[in-house]
């Protein structure tokens, strides 16, 4: 009897198991998911349709902004999709009006894409022959993604993972101004990707399935509305309040994404992007993937391996001569940086440039300010092989460790082994860097909602930094780096035109990136760093030659080295003054400061 028991137990479960793996299929089946892709490919055409029409208009037509601004339109509804299959297009056909050096080629590719058209239109720099080509390239770019469209197949996958990337469009470029520098249209193109999302959404999964909370779908769709009514309010590029619209609007919008995504049961998210897509905003201590960041032998650390990198941190006898630690210029009390323009090499003379802060700089694609180490690892190895730094073979351990019985369980309890070179030593310090990250700031908790403290001035600041201040279009939001969303396949580099000295006579003569190509586009080329804790790590620049916030944002607010007067032909700033009251610039000072906060690690 308890056999023939066991015996239909075991029949039931596998019947309804059989049955759920069914439902489950059927419930996606339903889905028509080309539906969606016909309109993304549809608005494509659009776009291109409104290009020739701009071509025929002619750059001082009329209706030449008329049919940029709707070909803009028809490519932001298409832009989730078009730019998820092919991101170097989608992000150069809509990215900075800037010279590109190809490294494969040697070659400069003069700017193309939406920014530049839009620069030729605006501002009238352009022959009409330039213009003429501007547009082809541009068509031929659009025309690229709609092969792409039309050639895979919309799934959930896809769909949730370009959602969330437009999503990060919205917060990070479309309302900075990154999108559209000139015109400023990026916030009106808000409305238009919400509205794209909330028409993709209807065609497909609020028509096909029955989420598990049935309120999802009327709080998604209210919440769209909301944010697009509060756009509707003010459009105005320099007042709209970018603060309140985040928190408020695009936050709940956000989080109703995350619990759809769970509720539809359709797509469980793989670990292989930037994002963490459980976290409920962009702005969660854990918003972002650290292993996408991370080179591949060094991801997912025991808690050994970083307890091991921290002693290694602070321990001289790295060094060849035994005086100079990681630690000697990255101080915890002083935002893992030092508080000094110019720290000493190990023979007491200064070193060529300031020491930049440790804080979230897992974040990147590029390490030292001039970009030359694309790892973590490949930054610390450097410093070992530097003659001015630790002057130590990379492959070769040190000695003094080496009869540490201290160290000899450590590495053992971390690696199994303790080796005869140092490649254990710099992945566990770039174990124990990486876990110095910092997304619990003053800001970051008034963002989220967590708490209601943030000044007048401090949101004013924020609203500056996100607007009129054009800050964010370089330090993006919310890792204030320059790691370019939303695909973070990049770290940016600019020529901003720093001084020698803070008098701002003279430009300074570190000539930064154009080391590697020996490119005149690169001279006095840095790689943009992040501000969070900022208000710790002064003094300020590639060269630390302003003290103090004040004197930084007064750079900026004169137009930065072109501004000054210097002879700066490939500046990536722009060169007019921003024209910032007194106020605005103590706003934008007290905004920064909110970013600050005390980064504790748990490996004592």
């Amino acid at each position: 009897m308890f056999r023939y028991l066991k015996s239909l137990f075991f029949l039931i479960t596998c019947i309804f198991a059989t049955s759920c793996q069914q439902n489950k299929k059927e419930t996606i089946s339903v889905i028509n998911w080309s539906a969606a892709q016909n309109y993304y490919s549809q608005n494509i055409d659009i776009a291109l349709n409104y290009l020739d029409s701009l071509e025929a208009e002619g750059m001082h037509g009329k209706k030449a902004k008329t049919y940029f601004a709707l070909s803009r339109v028809a490519f932001k509804k298409a832009e989730p999709y078009a730019s998820y299959l092919n991101p170097e297009v989608g992000h150069r056909a809509n990215g900075p009006a800037l010279p590109i050096y190809k490294e494969d080629t040697g070659k400069i590719i003069k700017p193309v894409g939406y920014q530049k058209i839009e620069e030729s239109i605006y501002d009238h720099e352009t022959t009409e022959a330039d213009f003429t080509q501007e547009l082809y390239v541009q068509k031929g770019m659009l025309s690229n993604l709609k092969k792409a469209i039309e050639k895979r197949e919309l799934n959930p996958q896809r769909f949730f993972i370009a959602t969330h990337q437009q999503l990060l469009r919205i917060v990070s470029l479309a309302i900075s101004g990154f999108d559209t520098p000139v015109s400023h249209l990026g916030i009106n193109e808000t409305i238009v990707s919400l509205e794209s999302l909330q028409t993709v959404y209807k065609s497909t999964i609020q028509n096909s399935i029955k989420l598990k909370n049935e309120k999802l779908d009327t709080d998604f769709n209210t919440n769209i509305e909301k944010a697009i009514a509060f756009i509707n309010k003010n459009q105005d590029f320099d007042t709209f309040d970018r603060f309140t619209f985040t928190r408020d609007y695009v936050n709940p919008i956000t989080r109703n994404w995350v619990d759809i995504r769970k509720s539809s049961a359709l797509w469980e998210p793989i670990n292989t992007t930037p994002f963490n897509f459980d976290a409920p905003t962009f702005f969660e201590s854990d918003s972002f993937n650290l292993n996408y960041f991370t080179a591949a032998i060094n991801q997912n650390p025991t808690e050994k391996q970083i307890t091991l990198g921290k002693k290694l941190f602070s321990d001289p006898r790295l060094s060849e001569n035994g005086k100079m630690a990681c630690i000697t210029c990255h101080l915890p009390n002083k935002g893992y940086a030092d508080n000094i323009a110019l720290n000493l090499d190990n023979q007491g003379k200064p070193l060529l440039r300031n020491t930049p802060t440790l804080i979230n700089t897992a974040f990147q694609q590029s390490f030292f300010l001039d970009g030359r180490s694309n790892t973590l690892l490949d930054q610390i190895s450097s410093v070992f092989t530097n003659d001015k730094e630790f002057n130590s073979d990379v492959h070769k351990f040190s000695n003094a460790i080496l009869k540490d019985s201290t160290y000899t369980k450590l590495f053992k309890d971390a690696f199994g082994k303790i080796s005869s070179n140092n490649t254990d030593v710099i992945k566990a310090i770039s174990s124990y860097i990486s876990t110095l990250n910092g997304f619990n700031s003053k800001f970051d908790k008034n963002i989220r909602g967590e708490e209601n403290n943030f000044t007048d001035e401090e949101k004013l600041g924020y609203n500056l930094f996100m607007g009129k201040a054009l800050c964010a279009t370089c330090h993006f939001v919310p890792l204030t780096n320059g790691t370019v969303p939303p695909f973070f396949t990049e770290t940016e580099k600019e020529v901003i035109g720093v001084p020698e000295t803070a008098e701002n006579k003279e430009l300074d003569d570190d000539l930064g990136f154009y080391w590697s190509y020996k490119e005149e586009l690169h001279k006095g080329m840095f790689k943009t760093p992040s501000i969070r804790n900022v208000a710790l790590t002064a003094p300020y620049m590639h060269n630390g030659v302003y003290d103090n916030l004040e004197q930084v944002v007064e750079f900026y607010n004169l137009g930065g080295g072109g501004g000054l007067g210097f002879d700066l032909e490939h500046q990536t700033l722009p060169f007019d003054e921003l024209n910032l009251t007194s106020e605005e610039q103590n706003a934008l000072v007290a905004f920064m400061k909110t970013l600050t906060e005390t980064i504790t690690d748990n490996y004592n």
